[in-house]
């Protein structure tokens, strides 16, 4: 295949993947804000309402491995366009959800549509691209993420404000159908029709659902929690023993075998990590040790995705012009910095000012770490194996955000409530610093 798309295919191409990505980005974060109203409509506890955005997870872990190997066996395009009408299909059962149970496993479906989109879309990108500017492309994705996690909340409100929670997940559905029909710009990739081992997929399964159940059970149900962690940890060494030997492995020890893609996930993991345990320390931090409103919280976060999206598309020029390994390690020290002062600077008079600067540098660092890091892997992994290199880096950002939530979750169950964002903001700024460091190790290269 030709290195990119020619024009103007490439820009309809590029179109069609933001536009899908964007959808499964909006469609989490619309959901969370919705969480007390969907609790209210159910009559259900808090609890249980969270379910609604468990299920979307837990699915989008479960399935984003094998779906990646699905797209190089069967082809990127054609599995992307299977995710996207699954998606839509689901949202379509949300809209409809008679009781919380039915809303929670349409959004278990709708996990599985996004996955498919997720796991597809960082291939799909490297075959429109021209490798040249290839960084360009995944700092665009970099902005459309960070704009629509930042967006994600307020749009969810204004829905809610005009009109009833159906409409949460209908709105999907015409935007959707649009970009359905912009999949046929979609480079044809991948298709080696290599077969899916059965019993690998369930391992994978059980590995990531076990760990993820048990991580969400952890701060109440702690022995069951540690009896499903420890099925998990059981399911990933019988995947690695069974994966090992073969060429193309589902969970790609072939890929992690390559220093320069093993770096980048484990600084991926570690940076990740340190981004969900601010997002977690932060509103905590904000209302509950600093008298702030559920609306000054939210305003006074949104520097922080809304810097990502703004330095995304800058980090992908310089990504073709300055070795990755530096722009990594500068983005990961200037995150550090952010987090640390964030944790030390004292507020005085409860005034969250000097708060702001310090996001929209951690947002800045965030965003100049995350993409020369997501090229890196991209651009490490052989043509013919983009499909797992994107489903691992999306599976490394999840690994991440998961360990940060956990690591949070017990320093709330040790330490004082009002000592613990703090405690909690300052070894994230430990942890993006180590993502920096390590990823100096792929300088020499």
């Amino acid at each position: 295949m030709s290195d990119g798309l020619p024009q103007p295919q490439r820009s309809f191409a590029i179109a069609t993947l933001l536009s899908a990505i964007a959808l499964a980005v909006l469609d989490g974060a619309i959901a969370n804000v919705a969480l007390p109203t969907l609790s209210s409509v159910f009559s259900v506890s808090p609890a249980a309402a969270i379910w609604i955005v468990t299920a979307y997870q837990l699915a989008l872990v479960m399935a984003l491995l094998p779906l990646a190997a699905l797209g190089e066996s069967l082809g990127y395009r054609r599995v992307f366009t299977a995710g996207l009408m699954l998606f839509l299909a689901a949202s379509a059962g949300c809209a409809l959800a008679p009781s919380l149970g039915w809303l929670a496993l349409g959004r278990f479906v709708q996990g599985f549509g996004g996955a498919a989109i997720m796991a597809t879309t960082a291939a799909l990108l490297r075959f429109t691209y021209p490798q040249r500017i290839y960084g360009m492309a995944i700092g665009w994705n970099a902005m459309v993420v960070g704009l629509s996690s930042a967006a994600g909340p307020t749009i969810g409100a204004g829905i809610l404000s005009v009109a009833s929670w159906p409409w949460l997940f209908a709105v999907n559905i015409p935007i959707g159908l649009m970009v359905l029909a912009g999949t046929r710009f979609l480079p044809e990739a991948g298709g080696t029709r290599r077969r899916l081992d059965v019993v690998s997929v369930l391992l994978n399964a059980g590995m990531f659902g076990s760990i993820v159940l048990g991580v969400d059970l952890l701060s109440s149900r702690a022995l069951p929690a540690l009896g499903l962690i420890a099925a998990g940890i059981a399911c990933l060494v019988a995947l690695v023993r069974r994966e090992m030997p073969r060429e193309a492995p589902l969970f790609p020890l072939d890929l992690l075998r390559l220093r320069p893609f093993r770096i980048s996930v484990i600084a991926s993991v570690s940076c990740f990590s340190a981004q969900m345990m601010s997002y977690v320390a932060l509103p905590f931090y904000l209302m509950h040790d600093l008298g702030q409103d559920a609306f000054t919280t939210g305003l006074a976060m949104t520097p922080w995705p809304v810097t990502v999206a703004l330095c995304g598309p800058l980090a992908g020029r310089l990504s073709n012009r300055v070795p990755t390994g530096v722009l990594s390690a500068i983005g990961g020290t200037t995150l550090a910095t952010g987090l640390a002062l964030a944790a030390a600077w004292p507020l005085a008079g409860g005034s969250i000012l000097p708060l702001v600067p310090f996001l929209v540098l951690s947002g800045a660092g965030f965003g100049l770490f995350q993409t020369p890091n997501n090229r890196n892997m991209m651009l490490t992994a052989p043509r013919e194996r983009a499909g797992a290199a994107g489903g691992m880096q999306s599976t490394a950002r999840l690994a991440g955000q998961t360990i940060g939530a956990l690591v949070m979750a017990v320093m709330f169950t040790v330490l004082a409530d009002e000592i613990a964002p703090r405690v909690g903001l300052a070894l994230a700024a430990v942890l993006a610093l180590t993502a920096g460091v390590i990823s100096t190790l792929r300088i020499a290269r």
